[in-house]
């Protein structure tokens, strides 16, 4: 039987079972105290009992902060799942317990979040949500579900086209030079950062990842061989990138950092200073990620094996390689001539 006791102007129910664990829990009436009781006396008698006190103990902002911690620095993607959760963690639906979270609260963060940003971004961060529900559950045995599964997620965004033409590559670029003062002595305007040029010039020539490009390693570059090794790519395996002429030349012009580094900055780092660039030099919705679009779609005009052209970019799926290549429609009416 559960025992029923005031403690000030609140009501505390205890049930002590054998063969459970002592369960205790407060409310404001005795009414509600004597129904809890009842419930898990019922789920005990039953055998569906679950012990809530764990869930109820623990918010969802510090199961959100132990995966930060403990399983994100496994992953290839960490610093940008990281920058993800913290934010996630000052969002105030971080404040709920566990035991309170359900799937219209998590709707209502959907629907808040579509306000701000695209649905693509909203997918991304509840598929992180998810995975730190399924975890805590399956890994740090929180009695809990996975409420994400039960809410609609936004469709995904329909696939970019943007490319970048030489005139606005030559503005970018200039942008992107090291800036400081010209040789008739007036500000030259550019980005502080002396690496952010020369990875944006590689990326348009071997449609390198972002990822893939701040991972590069000189053990791992051969200028004989006019190769680039990558050990683990997007897809879980390693490529070998083949050189241009121009790539080359971009990576015998870098100083060796003594890390090992090809390009010893931060993806954050990048971002800034190249979002800074498209500003200054008036080149809209351009994103870092663009540039691989613009790099296989003229990559494929001097590869017209799709074959080859899918080992060079690393396309494991022909139909996403598909995605990426834009080819213009009259230089598709040049070759039918």
């Amino acid at each position: 039987m559960a025992s029923i006791r005031r403690r000030g102007d609140r009501w505390q129910a205890r049930v002590i079972r054998k063969g459970f664990e002592p369960e205790a829990k407060t409310f404001t009436s005795k009414q509600d105290a004597e129904k809890w009781a009842r419930a898990i006396e019922r789920e005990m008698d039953t055998g569906g009992y679950v012990s809530r006190s764990l869930a109820e103990a623990t918010t969802l902002g510090e199961v959100l902060s132990r995966y930060r911690q403990e399983v994100t620095p496994l992953k290839r993607g960490a610093e940008v799942e990281a920058i993800r959760l913290t934010a996630m963690e000052r969002h105030r639906i971080a404040k709920r317990s566990l035991a309170t979270l359900t799937a219209s609260t998590v709707a209502e963060y959907r629907d808040e979040r579509l306000l701000s940003v695209s649905g693509a971004t909203v997918l991304r961060e509840l598929q992180i949500l998810s995975a730190v529900l399924n975890h805590a559950r399956r890994e740090w045995c929180f009695p809990i579900a996975n409420v994400v599964a039960d809410i609609r997620r936004p469709s995904p965004s329909r696939g970019r086209s943007r490319t970048l033409d030489v005139d606005e590559e030559n503005k970018l670029l200039a942008h992107l030079g090291s800036g400081g003062r010209g040789e008739d002595g007036t500000y030259v305007k550019g980005t502080r950062n002396p690496w952010v040029s020369s990875v944006v010039q590689l990326a348009l020539e071997t449609a390198m990842r972002r990822g893939e490009l701040l991972a590069l390693r000189w053990e791992h570059i051969d200028l004989t061989k006019r190769t680039a090794f990558l050990p683990m790519t997007k897809n879980g395996q390693s490529r070998t990138v083949p050189l241009s002429t121009t790539a080359v030349a971009v990576l015998t012009a870098l100083p060796h950092s003594i890390d090992g580094s090809v390009f010893p900055i931060t993806a954050n780092a990048l971002k800034l200073s190249f979002v800074r660039a498209c500003v200054s030099s008036g080149i809209a919705n351009l994103h870092f990620h663009d540039l691989r679009h613009c790099a296989t779609s003229r990559l494929a005009e001097r590869l017209p094996n799709v074959i080859e052209l899918a080992m060079v970019t690393g396309h494991s799926d022909l139909k996403m390689l598909a995605r990426y290549y834009h080819a213009k429609p009259e230089a598709l009416a040049l070759k039918l001539a």
